[in-house]
């Protein structure tokens, strides 16, 4: 993954700070924007592991803070509901002009209405996704009740959100009053994703069922089962990246002329952010994939380890050529299944071990066959199990040649 610092200004000439991340050493197939919750910032953990999720398969991901917020210029206090639509037609203005054309939107509480009202205004946006999205702006309302007397009768009041002090001002009431989110969600006729949890108890769960009844088709309802508002289980969060991930590609172009243009010559490349420990976005062929260490040694197990893919390697290629030359034979397989591990054993027979504790790679490996066969051609078959590629390629002389490249 490659995180790069973005910036880039609203309709007031004020300056946005944002991260755009981008898959692994392609450009992606598609960019999406991301807008965060009602005080919330980009850098929530949630915000980061959804688009994680949806940057390990191929997209592209800008999230920034909205005016007033994070990094961004501005003053919370003057901003308001219409402020973060505008907000986020400025991003697709800022990627439009400097990458491609966003076609996702995905959008979190507050910023799941929002994100649908900024739907009806980017054109390029072919699909959008919320999470624990109000039906309506108004339902802010709620989380101020504690100071809506003070703001009606002294225009502004400051009221302390989630440990932090936000002076909301009247004229931020008065927009919600403005927006229909019905009636926009109805208008829209742009696919559209809804993800709750029904424990939900920021917004409740009515919320998605009013919002799915006023859209159109094709539209489709995710619940999320034992997840909190704000999403703070990390496997939540991962989660809803990866089912976004999976149900935008039904709607976007993925076509020839949105094919990644790779910056290397090579197969496989892996990209690591000093921040993200061993989790590592890799880009293998044409395939986006994540690799990782389990949590025993410190990873966070969001994928397989780099022994696991080397494991995968030959089983994968032991499978193939025992089923190629079955079929070259004309001999039944119905299925092939390889299992194998790596582990470092003692090596009992080595002639130039350096102590008697020296250990060396070994896979174990396990085959099982399915079909009609006698046993001089599962014989064979286990002959042949060694004679494939990577099975040769593990046992002869390597070498790997390393350069630093700009």
């Amino acid at each position: 993954m490659s995180l790069q610092k973005v910036t880039f200004k609203n309709h007031q000439g004020q300056t946005l700070v944002g991260r755009l991340e981008l898959p692994a050493d392609s450009h992606p197939h598609n960019f999406a924007i991301f807008a965060h919750c009602f005080t919330c910032n980009k850098n929530l953990l949630a915000v980061k592991n959804i688009s994680k999720g949806l940057t390990s398969n191929g997209f592209g991901v800008l999230r920034f803070d909205f005016t007033g917020l994070g990094e961004s210029e501005g003053d919370f206090a003057d901003t308001n509901f219409s402020g973060n639509v505008e907000d986020l037609v400025a991003a697709a203005q800022f990627l439009e002009e400097n990458y491609i054309a966003p076609t996702l939107i995905v959008g979190h509480s507050l910023g799941g209405a929002a994100s649908i009202f900024a739907a009806g205004e980017i054109a390029s946006i072919k699909a959008v996704a919320t999470i624990g999205a109000p039906s309506n702006p108004v339902h802010v309302k709620h989380l101020l009740k504690s100071g809506i007397n003070e703001i009606q009768s002294e225009g502004k009041a400051v009221i302390n959100l989630s440990g932090r002090d936000f002076t909301i001002k009247k004229q931020f009431l008065d927009d919600l009053e403005t927006k229909s989110l019905p009636e926009t969600a109805k208008s829209l006729r742009k696919p559209l994703l809804i993800m709750h949890s029904p424990q939900d108890d920021t917004v409740g769960i009515k919320n998605a069922e009013e919002i799915y009844v006023s859209a159109h088709h094709p539209k489709s309802f995710v619940s999320l089962d034992g997840a909190d508002h704000l999403l703070s289980k990390k496997e939540d969060s991962i989660y809803v990246g990866e089912v976004i991930s999976g149900w935008a590609k039904r709607y976007l172009n993925e076509g020839k002329e949105n094919k990644p243009v790779l910056k290397t010559k090579h197969q496989v490349v892996a990209s690591l952010d000093g921040a993200d420990g061993f989790t590592t976005q890799m880009k293998v062929g044409n395939h986006y994939m994540v690799a990782d260490e389990p949590e025993s040694y410190g990873g966070n197990d969001f994928g397989p380890s780099p022994y696991e893919l080397v494991s995968a390697g030959l089983s994968a290629c032991t499978a193939m050529t025992i089923q190629m030359y079955s079929k070259r034979k004309g001999w039944i397989v119905n299925n092939v299944e390889v299992h194998t591990s790596y582990s470092k054993s003692h090596a009992e027979d080595c002639e130039n071990c350096e102590s008697n504790s020296a250990k060396i790679d070994t896979f174990h490996r396990e085959i099982r066959l399915t079909g009609d066969l006698d046993d001089k051609q599962k014989a064979r078959i286990m002959q042949i199990a060694d004679k494939c590629p990577v099975h040769k390629t593990l046992h002869s002389e390597t070498q790997v040649i390393s350069s630093l490249v700009d």
